[in-house]
Order: structure tokens, then sequence, then C-alpha cells
């Protein structure tokens, strides 16, 4: 008991760094996994995932990661361009990962368990050096 009294700061520090290394996950969990940029590459490549930009059509005309389909948030239920095969992965991005991450939450509730999120979104995708496309 004298050891815990003597170290109560060193306690404290050990429980908030602990706090702090299990926050993320929590976090994370709650709203679906981000994939980082290398992981949505393996997705694509190995497991036939679909690259969905939910970007509006000017957002996207600016730029987007090469071969992504563009679906806007708002047109996103029902849109014809989404895959029939609902057990395909989809990685969803935007500009910076908000509206993709509401995106996935929507696809879930229409069935596609395997939506997720790009991490730090389009600007990931770039400080990956991934190719990025215009269109006119």
């Amino acid at each position: 008991m004298n050891f815990l009294i003597e170290n109560w700061v060193l306690i404290l520090a050990a429980v908030v760094s602990g706090g702090m290394l299990l926050w993320p996950m929590l976090v994370s969990g709650s709203q679906g996994a981000a994939v980082s940029a290398a992981q949505a590459v393996h997705l694509i490549n190995r497991e036939k995932g679909v690259l969905i930009d939910v970007s509006e059509p000017e957002e996207f005309a600016k730029g987007h990661a090469a071969g992504a389909r563009n679906i806007p948030f708002g047109q996103i239920e029902g849109h014809k361009s989404l895959p029939s095969n609902k057990a395909l992965p989809l990685v969803l991005v935007c500009p910076t990962g908000a509206r993709a991450g509401r995106a996935a939450g929507t696809l879930r509730k229409l069935g596609y368990d395997k939506a997720q999120v790009l991490g730090g979104g389009l600007k990931a995708w770039r400080d990956a050096n991934l190719p990025v496309e215009k269109t006119a």
C-alpha cells in the first residue's frame, strides 16, 4: 500500500497513457475502421474492392484517386454505379474523410458490410504518392 501512495504520480501517468493508446481503437470501432492508403490498394487489387469518391462532381473533377467512381454523398442510396455484389469491399473517399464516414454508415445499413473509409481522405492518397486524376 505504501508503494501506491508514494508513487501515485507514476501510476496516474501509466493509466493516462494507457487510455490514450486505447482511445483511437474505441473511437474507430464505433465508426467503422478506417483503412490506410496501402490497405485500400490491397483491397482494390487483391479483393476486387471498389473505390468510390463521394465528393460533389465539381470536387471530383478537380482531382480524385485514379480509378474511383464518383457517387455524390447525397445520391449514394440506390445509385446505379454501386456494385450489385454487396460482399465486395468498398473503399470510400472524399477530400477530408468526413462525408466518406457518413456514406460508409449509410452503405452498411443498405447491406454493404465491407464499406470502409480511406483514413485521411484524398490527402492521405496523395501523401502515399498514389495516382490522382483530373477530369475536364
